[in-house]
């Protein structure tokens, strides 16, 4: 007999719910060496809340159906009790509640990636339009974060062909972590609406969505003033891309990107000629090849630290259209990266994460191999077994996000931008710094 019960994870500035005389404990972490962050596979059964009963070792005498039965009930005295505090008791975080240290902790190991004074601060809010949405792409040799906006209303005549609306790069420069300078980026070609964006070379490389009448593809745009743009790829062996939506740079100068249906649904772009793939493009050779297929909406992308995985977000729950069916996949795959002849190939799809609140749209590793997503609720991070460590809460969502430096991070929920501080050492994978 099994009893699946759950208990409410425990913020950073709560070991326990405590209430009458019951308490629900999370495990102890002064067991092992949590010097560093982990990104290994933990026991889950280490990690899961216990229960302290009040009544010691009296249980021990009776039968074992008695103990199962008094056990159960008080599982359930704790979930009500435990349920309650969450609404009422102020060092209790719910995610609907004003939250001044919006980090909840599933994992010990979550704690280390903290820092010792994790925070979450609002660097502007805009309510002229969605100016934070995308791409979300930091240049270290200029101190710049690039970023793309949602879908902007827009009357002018050229507009047409994106059914009269386009997309802005904010461009924010950083003197300090409160002091920076915001432009956007005027690029000398229009229409490109671009969504997801990581660094290339010296500069960086943008999903352009395309239109009715541009092609779709991948461009690569100076990070330095004039912001020069020059398109990379613009279709898969004569035929044209639906909607490139986030793309991701291997070590070998490879360039992996998804490419879903979005544009078709929201009507900027012709009807699909092609499945909703993900690819690889060697801009050196022009090798363009299909490295997985088989998604309702591919969408963001990442590799582990050491390459060997790569994690696809599946956001096929929400459709371009707005319709949402909670039945449809808001799925993390990962898969390992196999090399063959000296190319690389994704084999063994298995299900990675399942996010509970939204769908996992950016994804990103950190330099540990933990795995961090944009849902609905905010920040979602696992460790590399796929287990949840940790949240990091933040009001109305986060569709991306980007790493900047010594676990710094900005996270966009449209009309606004936060910044997160984490510990020092809680660096991105991509950068590294």
């Amino acid at each position: 007999m099994s009893h699946h019960l759950w208990l409410r994870p425990r913020t950073a500035e709560a070991d326990g719910i405590g209430h009458g005389n019951h308490k629900v404990s999370f495990s102890d972490s002064s067991k092992r060496d949590s010097s560093r962050p982990s990104a290994s596979r933990t026991n889950s059964h280490n990690s899961s809340p216990r229960l302290l009963s009040p009544r010691g070792d009296k249980d021990r005498d009776r039968p074992r159906s008695q103990q199962l039965w008094s056990d159960n009930r008080a599982w359930q005295r704790v979930n009500r009790q435990s349920e309650a505090l969450w609404q009422e008791s102020p060092s209790v975080l719910s995610p609907s509640a004003p939250q001044p240290r919006p980090f909840l902790i599933y994992h010990d190991s979550f704690l280390s990636l903290l820092g010792p004074s994790p925070t979450l601060s609002l660097l502007i809010s805009d309510p002229r339009a969605p100016y934070f949405h995308e791409a979300g792409v930091f240049h270290p040799a200029t101190n710049t974060l690039f970023i793309t906006s949602n879908q902007i209303p827009d009357t002018s005549p050229d507009a047409v062909t994106t059914s009269n609306k386009t997309i802005v790069i904010t461009k924010i420069e950083f003197f300090s972590p409160t002091d920076f300078t915001r432009d956007k980026v005027r690029c000398p070609e229009r229409n490109y609406m671009a969504n997801g964006g990581t660094n290339f070379r010296d500069g960086i490389i943008l999903c352009a969505q395309g239109s009715l009448r541009e092609p779709s593809g991948l461009i690569y745009m100076e990070a330095k003033r004039p912001h020069k743009a020059t398109t990379l790829l613009n279709n898969y062996h004569g035929r044209p891309f639906n909607s490139p939506n986030d793309v991701v740079v291997h070590s070998d100068g490879s360039v992996w990107f998804t490419d879903p249906i979005y544009g078709y649904e929201q009507g900027f772009r012709p009807k699909p000629q092609l499945p909703q793939h993900v690819y690889r493009f060697d801009p050196s050779t022009g090798d363009i090849r299909v490295v997985a297929d088989g998604f309702g909406r591919p969408n963001g992308i990442c590799f582990a630290p050491n390459e060997e995985t790569c994690y696809i977000t599946d956001t096929d729950v929400i459709h371009g259209d707005g319709t949402k069916v909670h039945s449809r996949p808001a799925t993390v795959y990962a898969y390992s990266v196999y090399w063959t002849n000296d190319q690389p190939y994704l084999t063994n799809r298995r299900v990675f994460a399942y996010a509970d609140t939204g769908a996992p749209d950016g994804i990103k590793c950190d330099v540990y191999g933990n795995v961090y997503a944009g849902c609905g609720d905010g920040i979602n991070v696992w460790n590399s077994g796929g287990m949840l460590v940790g949240k990091i809460l933040i009001e109305g969502g986060c569709a991306n996000f980007c790493f900047g430096r010594n676990g710094e991070m900005w996270c966009f929920g449209e009309h606004k931008l936060w910044r997160v501080k984490l510990g020092d050492e809680t660096k991105g994978s991509l950068l590294g710094v």
